[in-house]
């Protein structure tokens, strides 16, 4: 499997956006997140957004699919289905998926993996660019607890990875399928418990990351918790690596946690990415849904062209260059290397031409 930089960023390969944006020109953003359910099977005890309350909503099938195709047109380059709850509750999820992906969006799912059944991996494993399952112990009364769940669930995710991994290579689908573990107190002890576990089963990578604090969440980590210590369990995890699964221990996201400097004192990614709620509202930024001020519109009243090239957004995007303070912005936040890469285009240090 090649580098998915997923520790990094990738806007070194869309020199033509970054240009524009350099130059003050509009254009549509390259990556959108889609909140398909606002519901969830699960109350994850380390749960970004369950400020917002698990709402049972669901964007609406047809509408959302035209402003799909409408941002196809337009430039949008990949769609991750995921959000405030579980985007397989969505009752069209499949339907959903292929169709962006007929639109020509690349398209991308993060799920806790209980329903992926056989019908989900026939059918949209072959639209999608890759499926990432959260998965948070490596036994069952851990992710009990953990996941706020039935212990069965344990099982039932493990089985439905097997019958991915079957499904793929059964019809050559191209899909990457990988897990994640987000490493906390309750956890830690059972990361190469788990990596065994899926390199037996045959995905193609797992992933541990660290709990990075929500500025609205009421979750919080053990104070006493320390991410230095926790690289210690770097070696032995790697070795686990081989041709066909990879381990992608996140050092260089842990590391940040304790670097408070982040390089940088506005959030100059927001014009690249999207993120459309459950409701089909538009944000600026996923850490702050709820939050009016980040709100640029709804596409169940205004297309996504108007929205995205409307008077709203443009204020949005001006509060954000003048008075949002990214000091108090969420950890290690997902746009945080795109935003140390922009800072230094826009102010780059003497010696850059000694190449």
């Amino acid at each position: 499997m090649t580098d998915i930089r997923i520790d990094s960023h990738k806007l070194m390969f869309h020199v033509d956006r970054v240009n524009k944006w350099l130059k003050g020109e509009k254009f549509f953003p390259i990556y959108v997140e889609v909140g398909a359910s606002g519901a969830c099977n699960h109350r994850c005890i380390f749960c970004a957004l369950e400020y917002l309350g698990y709402k049972a909503r669901y964007i609406d099938t047809q509408i959302f699919k035209k402003r799909v195709e409408e941002m196809a047109k337009g430039g949008v380059k990949s769609m991750m289905y995921a959000g405030e709850g579980e985007p397989l509750l969505h009752k069209d999820i499949e339907e959903l998926i292929g169709y962006t992906k007929g639109c020509g969006i690349d398209v991308a799912v993060t799920t806790n993996g209980v329903l992926i059944n056989n019908r989900i991996s026939r059918e949209s494993l072959k639209a999608l660019s890759w499926i990432r399952v959260s998965l948070n112990a490596g036994t069952r009364d851990t992710y009990a607890l953990v996941h706020g769940t039935q212990a069965d669930d344990f099982d039932k995710v493990l089985h439905n990875l097997e019958q991915a991994v079957s499904t793929k290579k059964r019809y050559h689908y191209g899909c990457t399928i990988g897990v994640q573990l987000l490493m906390i107190p309750e956890n830690y002890r059972e990361a190469e418990q788990l990596a065994n576990i899926l390199k037996e089963i045959g995905v193609d990578y797992f992933t541990i990351k660290p709990f990075s604090k929500h500025p609205l969440s009421s979750h919080s980590l053990n104070k006493d918790f320390d991410y230095k210590q926790m690289l210690s369990f770097q070696e032995s995890l790697n070795k686990l690596s081989s041709s066909d699964f990879r381990v992608l221990f996140r050092d260089h996201t842990m590391m940040k946690l304790t670097d408070k400097e982040r390089g940088y004192n506005c959030c100059f990614g927001l014009p690249f990415w999207a993120y459309i709620s459950s409701d089909a509202g538009v944000w600026a930024c996923s850490a702050f849904l709820g939050k009016e001020e980040f709100f640029y519109g709804n596409l169940y009243e205004e297309t996504f062209s108007q929205i995205w090239e409307g008077e709203r957004r443009r204020s949005v995007l001006e509060m954000v260059d003048h008075e949002l303070d990214v000091s108090k912005c969420r950890e290690v936040c997902r746009l945080d290397e795109i935003n140390r890469y922009l800072w230094e285009l826009k102010n780059p240090h003497p010696h850059v031409n000694f190449i």
